[in-house]
This record gives structure tokens, C-alpha cells and sequence, in this order.
């Protein structure tokens, strides 16, 4: 009986190990590169993987903000869980979002994956 049990046991531990693996982030460059405010509103598509740099300036409820850089604002949504934990902050907090645009015939937001604090 031990026989079986011994390469199920090896089987599981080496499935374990490779999906630790699987979870770890990546922190180099990108090739997505930052994009404003205008340019998503001008020339945004959806499902475009989206870097926004700017503030945060107002929570209009649930998982809904409004961005803001130097040429514009736009709705974000940002669950809750994607925000970072213990990181209170407010509007003159400068971010990084990480992103996908969602659009539809009457609007255009980003649907946040990634907060990154700037400062």
C-alpha cells in the first residue's frame, strides 16, 4: 500500500511548487506604454491593455472613481481587492494604473487590475 501512495505524494508536492511558480508577478518593463487621458478618449479600443499615470481625485461610489492627469479625467473601476491593503490615500496621492479599457457605444473606462503608488 505504500508503494501507490509514495508517487501520488511526489506528484502533489511537484504540482504545488510549479503553481507557486505560476503566481509569481513580474516586475520588469512593459511593453504597454503610458497613454493619457485624451489619447483613451480620442483613440481608446476596447479590451486595449491601458498604463495611466495621475491622481485619483474623487470615489463616486462602490468600485467607481474618477482619474485625473494633465490632459483629462475618465471614469476607472477599481475593486476593492486590487487596491492595496493598509494604503489609505487621497486626491494628491499620484498612482500608476494598470488596465483594460471598456468600451461601449456611450462610454469608455478603464477596469483596473493594478494600484501602484508613485510617491
Amino acid at each position: 500500500m505504500r508503494k501507490p501512495l509514495l508517487p501520488t505524494l511526489a506528484v502533489l508536492a511537484l504540482a504545488t511548487l510549479a503553481s507557486g511558480q505560476a503566481a509569481a508577478q513580474y516586475t520588469g518593463p512593459s511593453s504597454v506604454q503610458a497613454t493619457t487621458v485624451k489619447q483613451l478618449l480620442d483613440h481608446g479600443k476596447d479590451d486595449q491593455h491601458v498604463v495611466l499615470r495621475g491622481r485619483i481625485v474623487s470615489h463616486d461610489g462602490g468600485d467607481r472613481y474618477t482619474f485625473r492627469d494633465a490632459s483629462g479625467s475618465m471614469k476607472v473601476e477599481i475593486d476593492a481587492h486590487r487596491l492595496p491593503a493598509g494604503r489609505p490615500f487621497d486626491d494628491k496621492a499620484e498612482v500608476e494604473l494598470l488596465g483594460e479599457v471598456d468600451k461601449d457605444l456611450r462610454s469608455i473606462e478603464v477596469d483596473v487590475d493594478e494600484v501602484r503608488f508613485l510617491r
